[in-house]
């Protein structure tokens, strides 16, 4: 299960990359993440069809933000506020939850979290 963190890093060759790389095949993405990554990516001047296209490449699976993720994401606050954790870092360990799944980030705060979701910190 990949952060933004992740795929931003994937998509601009950034320490780790090649790391990511090896694990891209049947990992995902919550909507949340990739509306953040979209936002990161425009803020930088690239052409939201750029990005549309970049990210096709890498064939990520992206997981709708329904009423069941939101709550899911939401009940994660109190036990990540300390860390400062962000609405879209929050549904990317739900997500990595509801899967099984490994979340995989940048974000070096994750490595303290105990929440029973297991966190890959790429870099």
């Amino acid at each position: 299960m990949f952060d933004a963190s992740a795929v931003i890093a994937l998509l601009r060759d950034e320490a780790g990359a090649e790391r990511l790389a090896g694990s891209l095949r049947g990992n995902a993405i919550s909507a949340v993440n990739l509306a953040e990554l979209v936002a990161h990516a425009v803020r930088s001047g690239t052409p939201t069809e750029e990005i549309r296209a970049d990210f096709a490449r890498l064939d990520l699976a992206v997981h709708s933000f329904d009423e069941d993720a939101a709550v899911a994401t939401g009940d994660l606050a109190a036990a990540t506020r300390r860390l400062g954790l962000s609405l879209g870092d929050r549904a990317c360990l739900a997500l990595a939850k509801k899967l099984g799944a490994t979340a995989v980030t940048a974000d070096r705060a994750w490595a303290k979290l105990d929440l029973g979701i297991p966190v890959e910190i790429f870099r």
